[in-house]
């Protein structure tokens, strides 16, 4: 007999959709529960199955309707997200999210692929519960691995608003199966090599949820002047030097993102004269080239998030604003501006509308030409808008009529 906590009756639809979250002050009971205790939620005629965590703000992660997951119900969930992602692993694509928790059906667990690779990373205490099933079933699916490995979650950092950096991080690693990886792995993405280090930055390595719209810049970059912002190691530049673009300037002010971003052109043999890596605060660099004069026919924006939590969701838009604001005063007139955010707090409706508001700032017409999100490897339920929280927009910058 699992124990019961109740929901809010408030959330019935929302959970009947398929939320899978129930946050702590939304639930009575459960309090001395241990972490990692199976539970009933209970909501009305409403009634799930959910992973218990004491300390976590999400009380519950809701995994079923009916039966406690078994070792072959998560085998299976992993069997499906494997099947899901068979059409990227025939793109000369071998990084990729291999299992994205909520979409996936197992709230909260992240796997990614790294070559022969597994990486998980968990976001609640709760999900020890389910690890000594889901390294089978990964190994199951998959018989080239040849490590599956445990990322310690890392500490949450808020970059500075103002440059979007944030202090290199060491993460361990602990074998859960196999061998770890190398600390020099190299990746393929769509025939495009990536070293990718495991061990310390942002992400489990890549920022793997740009991969399609690294694509998009491909295509527009032919024969253009590209400044690329929040560069991290290159991956946009790289894109852009492929797609034939005339010079790429990459800014980031992360320290040793240059010497990665040069190994990374090394790997795929791109011609250094046409690409420059600024170690500088974007803001700055930024505010600089507007005041200057100098133009670009692509600007590219991929900000760390600038709010992790709803309390800073107004500094965050007043900085979305002012970024992209200054990115418009650098782009000639009839060129490309290419702005991301991965704020989740941040909706696409408010992207669009800061953009407009940025576009003001500028005195230009702003086009929206094009519109994406995250890749078929971040799959989202529908019952749960906030899993979707990639913005990519293309928009072309034309002059006041």
């Amino acid at each position: 007999m699992l124990p019961d906590v109740q929901a809010q009756s408030a959330l019935k639809a929302r959970l009947i959709q398929g939320h899978p979250w129930v946050y702590r002050n939304q639930v009575s009971g459960g309090r001395r529960l241990q972490s990692g205790t199976w539970v009933r939620v209970r909501c009305g005629s409403f009634s799930a199955i959910g992973l218990w965590d004491p300390s976590n703000p999400i009380a519950v992660r809701i995994f079923a309707r009916n039966d406690v997951p078994s070792a072959a119900w998560i085998q299976d969930r992993i069997w499906e997200a494997w099947e899901a992602r068979a059409s990227i692993r025939e793109q000369q694509t071998n990084a990729y999210r291999w299992v994205y928790g909520e979409g996936d059906g197992l709230p909260g667990l992240v796997v990614d692929r790294y070559g022969d690779y597994a990486i998980i990373q968990t976001y609640a205490q709760s999900l020890a519960t389910i690890i000594p099933d889901v390294v089978p079933a990964l190994r199951a699916c998959d018989a080239d691995l040849r490590g599956i490995v445990m990322r310690d979650a890392a500490p949450t950092l808020t970059p500075n608003i103002d440059d979007g950096a944030a202090a290199p991080t060491q993460h361990q690693l602990h074998t859960l199966w196999g061998e770890l990886p190398p600390a020099d792995l190299v990746v393929q993405e769509h025939g495009l090599y990536f070293r990718a280090n495991l061990y310390i930055g942002q992400k489990t390595g890549l920022f793997l949820d740009q991969r399609e719209n690294r694509r998009t810049v491909e295509e527009l970059a032919r024969g253009r002047r590209v400044l690329n912002c929040f560069a991290y190691t290159g991956g946009f530049s790289l894109y852009a030097l492929r797609g034939s673009a005339s010079q790429v300037v990459s800014v980031d002010i992360g320290r040793g993102l240059a010497e990665a971003a040069a190994t990374n052109l090394a790997l795929n043999q791109l011609d250094p004269a046409r690409h420059i890596f600024l170690t500088e605060n974007c803001f700055e660099l930024l505010d600089h080239y507007a005041k200057t004069g100098q133009r670009f026919d692509i600007v590219i924006l991929d900000p760390p998030s600038f709010a992790k939590e709803k309390t800073n969701i107004h500094s965050a838009l007043r900085a979305y604003t002012r970024l992209n604001a200054l990115a418009l005063r650098c782009i000639e007139p009839g060129g490309w501006l290419v702005s991301s955010s991965c704020t989740s707090q941040v909706s696409p409706e408010q992207f669009r509308s800061l953009l407009a508001d940025a576009a003001v700032r500028a005195d230009c017409r702003l086009q929206i030409v094009y519109e994406a999100g995250q890749p078929i490897d971040h799959p989202v339920p529908a019952g749960f808008p906030e899993g979707r929280y990639l913005k990519f927009i293309v928009a072309r910058i034309l002059p006041l009529p």
